[in-house]
């Protein structure tokens, strides 16, 4: 199977290469051959031979071929797949109604009461849509709006969604994908090159550096937008705090923080918020899916204030964004993290994977850095020489050698040379020794 020109020169951590001569078997073979004749062409698949699901429970993936997988790596269905919590509600919803926000509805008010309960107090209005992307774009045109300035700062290797003002924001999305009007990168952190103490200074230097470049341009700052556990950048966790001294120089600039909380948010982090562990309270913050496990719905929290003059200026109607039934997915998916204790518990088995991923690392010279909060890990990997040169190929090698022993992981940073470990929230201690075991073996084993 040939690539066609479009993917020529397009690269993705993790990703399926149709030119790699793999052998797949006949079933899978036939149902990627019917999924290119149909499909766009911009899709990707993962892993050096794709996994073919057929259904999945919990933290559980079962392949079509019948072997089961371990989910070590799937946040948008937060509280495990096909929870029965989230099928119950989203059934009696539809059975029942399903309609726009422009009629009177309480399930959508009753909700948002609830949520809003779990942020600061300043962050006290939201506004739904159907997906982060979406989420993203609002946030945007909230800020520009408050500012009455256009500058957009971001990390070099964000990713932010997939609408055009998104992907203008999503380098990590390829050289091919141009990034927006008005948009200005800052360096990715580093940590694995980067001593603690200079991590805040650094990320601070190269955002003012941003400031004055968008001062200069005329374009002004309306707004950083951050994942807190930057994710694309390579998960990128420590030390927290670091992000303070960053929100109070755009502040002082008059613009907003935008936090993206879509991946880190919901207890991931062993907190509710990722912003949380720095210590800052956002201008705006961003919530995606997994607020639904996977039933379309987003929203955009903030401020009165940062939300006043757009809401004033324009009419934002959203047609499904906060439909009963997504509304009713999203409010199962709160009471399952209540009533199972899922922040409190991300926190106790991500340390626990914490420790043993450190100690997997002291026993592998390969490994040259070790970080995470919460059920969002990252371990990386390169050489033992004056940069510590990134190895992607290794890290390409672990995560296909973990999926070959029915674990399934995936990969991030800039290099793409760091894993990426992020199960579902009820992933438990079990679960997690079943995971470092493999890894240990597998790094060994491919190394």
């Amino acid at each position: 199977m040939n690539e066609s020109p479009v993917h020529a020169g397009v690269h993705m951590a993790n990703g399926f290469d149709p030119t790699s001569g793999v052998e797949l078997d006949k079933a899978a073979a036939d149902l990627l051959a019917r999924r290119d004749r149909v499909l766009g062409p911009s899709y990707r698949l993962f892993y050096r031979e794709p996994v073919a699901i057929d259904s999945a429970s919990g933290v559980w993936l079962y392949g079509a071929d019948g072997r089961t997988y371990l989910d070590a790596y799937n946040n948008v269905p937060a509280i495990g797949h096909s929870h029965p919590a989230v099928t119950a509600a989203v059934t009696a919803q539809l059975s029942k109604l399903n309609t726009h926000t422009r009629y009177l509805t309480e399930p959508i008010i009753a909700y948002s009461e609830r949520l809003l309960a779990k942020f600061p107090a300043e962050l006290d209005r939201i506004t739904f849509a159907c997906t982060g992307s979406e989420a993203i774009d609002l946030a945007v045109r909230t800020a520009r709006a408050a500012t009455g300035k256009q500058g957009i700062i971001i990390t070099e290797h964000a990713y932010h969604g997939t609408t055009v003002a998104a992907a203008g924001l999503s380098p990590s999305l390829g050289p091919n994908n141009p990034l927006g009007e008005h948009v200005v990168t800052i360096p990715s952190i580093d940590a694995a090159r980067t001593p603690a103490d200079e991590v805040g200074p650094r990320l601070l230097a190269s955002v003012e550096s941003a400031i004055r470049a968008l001062n200069a341009s005329g374009s002004g700052v309306a707004a950083i937008i951050l994942d807190s556990i930057f994710s694309s950048d390579g998960v990128q966790t420590d030390p927290a705090g670091f992000l303070a001294p960053v929100v109070q120089a755009v502040h002082n600039a008059d613009g907003l923080y935008i936090a993206d909380e879509v991946q880190p948010g919901f207890g991931r982090t062993g907190a509710w918020w990722g912003f949380e562990r720095h210590g800052i309270v956002p201008d705006l913050v961003v919530l995606g899916k997994p607020m639904g496990n996977g039933i379309p719905i987003s929203a955009v929290v903030g401020t009165s204030a940062a939300q006043e003059k757009f809401g004033s200026l324009v009419r934002y109607f959203n047609t499904f964004g906060g439909n009963p039934v997504s509304i009713a997915a999203a409010t199962a998916v709160l009471d399952v993290i209540e009533q199972d204790d899922l922040v409190a518990h991300a926190a106790t088995v991500g340390a626990q994977l914490l420790t043993g991923l450190r100690e997997i690392g002291a026993s592998h010279e390969q490994v040259i850095d070790v970080r995470g909060a919460g059920l969002f890990l990252a371990m990386e990997f390169g050489a033992d020489d004056a940069t510590r040169t990134p190895d992607a190929d290794l890290a390409a090698r672990v995560v296909n050698g973990m999926r070959e022993e029915g674990i399934l992981i995936s990969a991030s940073g800039p290099a793409a040379n760091a894993l990426k470990i992020r199960p579902p929230l009820p992933f438990s201690s079990e679960h997690a020794d079943q995971l470092l075991e493999t890894l240990d073996r597998v790094i060994g084993r491919v190394a």
